[in-house]
């Protein structure tokens, strides 16, 4: 019996001390039972940084860092504010404001250029609970795009304005304005340089080339920065925002600014945000598609989204990504290029970022 008792004491201290190690593992971790987690309601948040031909090779350590640290901001940035009770809305402004205002992405303050040399920026943003949306497209003047469709949304009749109808609107709504020179960042600027010599030793090449078409549009395309989030009042918000396309020509407008191409929120559902060729998203309607296979079909996220990105813009001959958010705390980062900049965080807190294809 002495035995059996040394015994017991024994595995008893050993359980307590594994328990005491898988802990440490995460000492942020909430001190909350498993049941007082399941009365927590669920939150959480999706982000991305753009899509395609994003090498390791091609990326310095100091550059990566610089990256991982601002998807990292950002994303903390919203989690915050679904921490503490805010909204999906709320977080998913202010999470893409910080990727605006960085001249690692391509919206905002790091914009790239237009065929004429100037900046033009879409957005759009939208609410899961009520359909409700608004979006901007062609602004050269808005600080951060974003808040500028958050306002045509929430102060309009309408859900997209462009140009400089929507700047008339940002006045008088008190939305910050910038000088135009605010988004000129040196490396969008020779990127811009660079696809023009390419572009004149081309057609140098091939008189057959018309001026009406841009032969390096796929070699040229960047992504935009996107956020969606579900709150703990069970509603979901998703947003996008993009400097478009290097070299773009015509005020040309992707899918950023088009509500269920660039981004769609359903509660029914999910909150979706593109990246990628935007005339493929917009002919694909991807993010209204990713939404209409989950309620019509029965989808899960994660097989919508692979159906999307993986079958069907690649059958147009698309490329790109999106990043989702479902009803239930889901989450999908879902692309077909070479890596994608992206990261999502839990209610718990835990957070993932990646850049490549991994």
């Amino acid at each position: 019996m002495k035995k059996i008792l040394l015994l017991l004491a024994f595995f008893g201290t050993l359980a307590c001390n594994n328990a005491s190690e898988e802990k440490s593992v995460d000492p942020e971790a909430p001190e909350t039972t498993s049941e007082e987690k399941d009365t927590v309601p669920n939150f959480g948040i999706v982000i991305h940084g753009g899509a395609g031909t994003i090498l390791k090779e091609n990326m310095s350590d100091s550059l990566e860092k610089e990256y991982r640290a601002k998807l990292e901001e950002a994303i903390r940035t919203g989690h915050q504010i679904l921490a503490n009770g805010g909204t999906a809305l709320e977080a998913v402004q202010r999470t893409i404001n910080v990727m605006e205002d960085s001249p690692l992405f391509n919206a905002g303050k790091g914009a790239v250029f237009t065929n004429e040399g100037t900046n033009e920026l879409d957005a759009s943003i939208m609410d899961g609970s009520n359909l409700n949306a608004g979006a901007v497209a062609g602004v050269t003047t808005i600080k951060n795009p974003i808040n500028l469709a958050y306002e045509v949304m929430v102060n309009s009749e309408h859900v997209m304005l462009g140009g400089k109808g929507a700047e008339q609107f940002a006045k008088e709504q008190g939305i910050e304005i910038v000088d135009p020179q605010y988004f000129y960042t040196e490396n969008r600027y020779q990127s811009l340089q660079r696809i023009r010599e390419k572009e004149k030793t081309e057609l140098d090449h091939d008189s057959q080339k018309t001026a009406f078409v841009d032969p390096f549009i796929k070699d040229s395309k960047f992504g935009t920065v996107g956020c969606a989030a579900l709150d703990k009042h069970g509603n979901l918000a998703a947003g996008t925002s993009t400097g478009g396309m290097t070299n773009k020509r015509y005020n040309r407008i992707g899918d950023a600014p088009i509500i269920g191409a660039g981004t769609y929120a359903n509660n029914r559902t999910a909150a979706i945000s593109s990246t990628g060729w935007g005339e493929f998203f917009i002919r694909g309607m991807v993010a209204y598609d990713i939404s209409a296979l989950i309620e019509y079909k029965g989808l899960s996220l994660e097989e919508a989204a692979k159906e999307v990105i993986q079958k069907k813009i690649p059958a147009l001959g698309g490329d790109g990504g999106i990043i989702a958010i479902d009803h239930k705390g889901n989450v999908a980062m879902e692309f077909n290029t070479a890596g994608m900049y992206r990261a999502k965080m839990n209610r718990e807190g835990e957070l993932e970022i990646g850049i490549y294809g991994e």
